[in-house]
């Protein structure tokens, strides 16, 4: 850690007295192995390292990016000569600029847990990858398997701008995964399940994963259709996660300050339904999306986005709060080889009162989506279609198998529609719980 920080503000010291007005410099070092299991032998072996640097120069009001994974002090020199000649031809970009100075991370980082030093072997994740398809396959009607994997990663964080911030942090990563097929011939059906955790004590166990792909795929084999018109519809958290997803990309600053979002006049009104916050959470102790500051160094705090269904917050970096004449937010993301980009961390809609079976017991006919296809979402507009699979819903309860077919609405609509059910789990980095939106259009048989 010393040592890549040190190498760092040397990099940016380099690039001062190659002329830089102001520079910033990116280290991102990487470690990962892999494997994939299928049909009961291993299928591949995968491993990667990597030890990148991205060294950021502004001249005026141009910027530039170069990266590099050779450390060499030789290759370093050429890379700020390289970066300050780019950064003196490209054109102006009036709102470039290193993050505010009083906006940067002060004081103590927060203490969140992301690393496991734990190294698995990749005789371990063999048997995990193994056990999940096993588990799989043992589940009567499944008749295949479309494989299973197990990987193991860490990495580290490292940022030093030219005017005050030092910062490092590193994470692990532990998953596995299975997609079990059932049925034969052109009746065949395909799920998935996994787990993924920062430590490897706290991922389910890989023969529970799976059992609950097998069960899933079985569930789904004999699909019927279901005919047109409008249905309330209910989405699996796995689905309803996708949801914020849309809404994240419309609430980004580059979106906003191009004029594409379809919340671009927003800010401030009523968006959801009263009751609705949605929460970005950076600090989550454990969260697979956590971090200790933003791409640009700036201080990171729990957000609510929104807030009793009030759209509270755009998510700026520093170029895109100039544009706006906003205050930066924290949501800078970065690479090693392009200006700071925008990301939420631990996106999360907060659960409702409900549960998914009290959600969902007054609907005598609904749709409850299990699986979406396609991406037909119109950003600027917010008119959604999509391809989704799943059951029918009848009296209140989960009926028969149900594919090809299409939901459609506005997302405008749809936010406003929205009820979550109380079994948000933080699964992904992006949560929601069950959701239900009454009104959609179902284009079926």
């Amino acid at each position: 850690m010393t040592d890549t920080l040190s190498l760092l503000d040397d990099l940016v010291k380099s690039a001062l007295r190659a002329g830089a007005d102001a520079a910033d410099a990116v280290a991102v070092d990487a470690r990962s192995r892999g494997i994939s299991w299928r049909d009961g032998k291993m299928e591949d072996v995968e491993g990667s390292e990597g030890e990148d640097i991205g060294l950021r120069v502004l001249i005026g009001k141009k910027q530039a990016m170069v990266s590099t994974s050779d450390r060499r002090k030789d290759s370093l020199k050429g890379l700020v000569d390289r970066t300050v000649s780019m950064a003196k031809a490209v054109p102006e970009d009036e709102y470039c600029g290193l993050a505010p100075a009083d906006k940067l991370h002060q004081g103590p980082f927060a203490a969140l847990d992301l690393y496991d030093p734990t190294d698995v072997s990749a005789e371990t994740l063999r048997e995990m990858a193994r056990d999940a398809e096993d588990a799989a396959r043992s589940v009567e009607g499944v008749t295949n398997s479309d494989g299973a994997g197990a990987s193991a990663s860490s990495w580290a964080i490292n940022l030093v701008t030219s005017h005050g911030f030092s910062g490092h942090y590193r994470g692990s990563s532990f998953s596995a995964s299975v997609s079990a097929v059932a049925g034969e011939g052109t009746g065949m059906e395909r799920d998935y399940e996994f787990t993924s955790a920062r430590h490897f004590s706290d991922l389910m166990n890989t023969g529970e994963v799976g059992r609950i792909a097998g069960e899933k795929a079985v569930k789904r084999l004999n699909p019927s259709k279901i005919e047109s018109g409008q249905m309330t519809v209910v989405f699996d958290p796995r689905e309803a996660k996708s949801l914020l997803g849309h809404f994240s990309g419309a609430i980004s600053g580059t979106s906003v300050a191009r004029g594409t979002s379809f919340l671009k006049d927003q800010l401030g009104q009523p968006v959801f339904a009263d009751g609705v916050s949605i929460i970005d959470d950076p600090l989550r102790v454990r969260g697979l999306s956590s971090k200790l500051f933003d791409g640009e160094g700036v201080s990171v705090r729990k957000t609510a986005l929104v807030e009793e269904g009030t759209l509270t917050s755009w998510m700026l970096n520093s170029a895109t709060a100039r544009q706006l004449e906003m205050d930066v937010t924290g949501h800078a993301s970065r690479g090693t080889s392009s200006a700071p980009g925008i990301s939420s961390s631990n996106l999360y809609m907060a659960a409702g009162a409900a549960t998914p079976s009290e959600l969902m017991a007054d609907i005598k006919d609904g749709f409850y989506v299990t699986e979406l296809i396609g991406m037909g979402v119109n950003a600027v507009t917010g008119d959604y279609s999509r391809g989704a699979a799943g059951f029918r819903i009848r009296n209140g309860e989960l009926a028969e198998s149900i594919s090809e077919i299409t939901i459609a609405s506005n997302l405008k609509d749809m936010f406003r529609a929205l009820v979550p059910a109380s079994d948000l789990e933080f699964k992904y980095g992006t949560n929601a719980p069950t959701i239900r939106i009454d009104g959609m259009m179902i284009a079926g048989a």
